[in-house]
């Protein structure tokens, strides 16, 4: 990730902490998921997706990042970051 990838990252994990409401363009829940939510960050013709979950009514995990390089998420990106939020929560018990 180049440096002006990293600050338009940064840049929407902002918008997400700071807005009461965030836009889909930024901010995503995935159908016929276990509540997976998906950051999703366009910089020039690269795309980037984080899968995550909430931890309470204000805390995102995000456990799972990769580049976009096709129209719909991949199946095996959505099953890491559903297995990883099966591990957080069966490791907080």
């Amino acid at each position: 990730m180049s440096s002006k990838q990293a600050q338009k990252t940064a840049w929407v994990f902002n918008l997400i902490e700071d807005l009461p409401s965030v836009p889909t363009k930024y901010l995503k829940k995935l159908v016929n998921t276990d509540n997976i939510w998906e950051v999703r960050i366009n910089y020039a013709n690269d795309i980037f997706r984080f899968l995550g979950f909430f931890d309470g009514p204000k805390l995102i995990v995000l456990s799972h990042a990769f580049q976009k390089k096709s129209l719909k998420t991949p199946r095996r990106d959505i099953k890491t970051a559903q297995d990883r939020k099966k591990e957080y929560f069966n490791r907080r018990i």
